[in-house]
């Protein structure tokens, strides 16, 4: 009975700790720095304005490349220092020709699907400016996003930037997209934290940007391309910076199940990640970089969501035996899960009915992120996740708010 308490008030503390813990902490840290005068932003050349090359992965993405193009033409950056470069792969829905009719796009075409990551690759082959942008087909980025990233590379230990991942939302979202702008906002606040403490731990793959020098031939069945990448890029011993007004726009997941899909095929990669990352996982050689990927990705990919399924038999059997209707801190722990996976459960039948009541939008998106872990992680060792795109339905963007 003492092992399972000490188990339980252990496994508590870790699931507390990987999801509101690390950002309390994040904000003592970054307080205290402050208060001792640490940390302040490097400024560097403001005359700094290097020729970039937004690359644009796209497989058949014919329905976006009149609007990606035309924002990525209106950015406020010196078109004579921007090149975009599309490669299309595989796409046989007459995107390539499409995008041939625009002046100053490169495009890139091979008739052979080989997945992003193998596109990616064969594209940066194509860059001759010292910055490479990543971005989606699928999304639109803010005026000033180029202008927002070039101004953290100023500072020569930058070696990767992040923009904001934004996502459109509508007064009567669903659960998929409610979830998913409030995790997002939350994601965006401890990216900021991590930046100020020392490094961001992965970048949007919707909008990050690395020095074309430092960029490493990932591997053709990697999952997270922008995990990997920018993670690499930090190992080198440079940081991963963030900047929210540098922005991409999406539209939420259609509904529950097409966030579910995506999110399976990110914890599948996120395993896959740990696994390749391996020696991130040194203190000794990696420090702070080393504290903050554990603390923001690992625990979340691995150990937590393993101890939330295994803290409820234990706290049931703990209440039982203090006393179940006895209103003790065991049963009254238990009584606490049963009602939020209650409310989870609530949220998912009111979702099947088109019925809105966003409150239960939460306990139901997190089921659902840790619901994927599971799937993510069977996936990954059936060994069946295609790295060919596999693209998440989408709800229409509209006149939509970004969150």
């Amino acid at each position: 009975m003492e092992f399972l308490a000490y188990f339980f008030w252990i496994a508590l503390f870790i699931i507390f700790y990987s999801y509101l813990g690390y950002g309390i902490l994040l904000f003592a840290l970054i307080k205290l720095r402050r208060l001792l005068g640490l940390g302040k932003p490097f400024t560097g050349n403001e005359d700094y304005e290097p020729e970039v090359t937004l690359l644009i992965t796209a497989h058949n993405e014919k329905d976006f490349v009149h609007r990606k193009v035309e924002n990525s033409k209106n950015l406020e950056y010196p078109q004579n220092k921007l090149t975009q470069v599309w490669v299309t792969d595989g796409s046989n829905d007459g995107s390539p020709e499409l995008l041939r009719k625009y002046a100053g796009v490169q495009v890139y075409h091979s008739d052979e699907r080989l997945g992003k990551i193998a596109a990616m690759n064969r594209g940066v082959t194509f860059v001759n400016t010292p910055i490479v942008i990543f971005s989606d087909a699928n999304t639109e980025l803010g005026r000033n996003s180029i202008k927002e990233i070039i101004k953290l590379f100023r500072n020569p230990k930058v070696g990767c930037v992040s923009g904001e991942k934004r996502i459109y939302s509508k007064d009567a979202d669903n659960a998929a997209g409610a979830g998913e702008g409030l995790y997002w906002k939350y994601e965006s606040q401890l990216k900021k934290w991590d930046a100020e403490l020392y490094s961001v731990v992965g970048a949007a793959g919707e909008l990050f940007a690395i020095r074309t020098e430092l960029w490493q031939e990932v591997e053709q069945d990697t999952l997270l391309d922008d995990f990997i990448i920018s993670l690499r890029v930090a190992m080198k011993g440079y940081t991963i910076q963030y900047n929210p007004e540098a922005y991409a726009i999406e539209s939420a997941s259609a509904d529950v199940k097409e966030e579910l899909k995506r999110k399976i095929r990110i914890s599948a990669g996120g395993i896959q990640s740990v696994l390749r990352l391996r020696p991130l996982l040194n203190f000794f050689k990696y420090g702070t970089l080393s504290f903050q990927y554990i603390s923001h990705r690992v625990l979340r990919w691995t150990l937590t969501p393993l101890l939330l399924l295994l803290i409820i038999p234990v706290n049931f059997f703990l209440a039982n035996h203090e006393g179940l209707f006895d209103f003790g801190i065991y049963s009254f722990l238990f009584l606490c899960q049963v009602a939020f996976y209650t409310a989870a459960l609530i949220g998912w039948f009111l979702e099947n009915r088109q019925i809105r009541l966003k409150i239960l939008f939460i306990p139901y998106y997190f089921f659902i992120m840790n619901l994927s872990m599971y799937l993510g992680f069977r996936r990954y060792m059936k060994g069946n996740q295609s790295v060919n795109w596999e693209r998440a339905k989408r709800s229409g963007m509209g006149p939509q708010t970004a969150t």
